[in-house]
């Protein structure tokens, strides 16, 4: 039997605390290279430039509608009859993750999921920018992606439950 989802859980993720948090790795990055030329230093610490910002904000626009998609289907929500989008970019103070879930749905999770995708988010943006100012980085910040989506999968395909099916007809 499927649980109603009947409680309404918000997440707010705040733009400028995610972009703290990519500069700061960003500057560590850069800071413990090991190069002389201060122009490739400086290209990886300036991820919060401008000019540098806009890439990071799309980024990290892409990153949260893959969060979205990643809480379905607590996060479904349903196409209006008049969709209509385009691909300007807005540069938006919080991203929020609106969820309907079961009334017996964990606070902690909620807590859990809070902070993975924040981490999530920070991950992708850095996997991104690391792409291209160093390289030999982005493999390190992808794979940190990855082990957050699957701990994200896992909380919650664990809410879900698991159907046991019975070896005989009989039992």
């Amino acid at each position: 039997m499927i649980k109603p989802r009947t409680k309404s859980v918000t997440l707010t993720f705040k733009r400028e605390e995610i972009l703290y948090d990519c500069r700061n790795y960003a500057y560590v990055e850069g800071d413990t290279m090991k190069t002389q030329d201060e122009h490739d230093r400086h290209q990886v610490m300036d991820i919060g430039e401008d000019g540098n910002i806009d890439r990071v904000t799309r980024v990290l626009d892409l990153a949260f509608a893959d969060c979205v998609e990643l809480c379905y289907p607590y996060s479904k929500v349903e196409v209006t009859d008049q969709t209509a989008l385009d691909d300007t970019l807005q540069e938006r103070d919080t991203l929020v993750l609106n969820m309907l879930v079961p009334d017996d749905f964990s606070q902690t999770t909620v807590e859990l999921l809070r902070r993975l995708i924040h981490e999530l988010l920070v991950y992708k943006v850095m996997a991104d920018w690391t792409s291209h100012t160093k390289p030999e980085s982005e493999e390190k910040w992808a794979k940190k992606a990855e082990e957050v989506e699957g701990k994200i999968s896992s909380s919650l395909n664990y809410r879900v439950g698991r159907v046991r099916r019975t070896l005989s007809p009989f039992g």
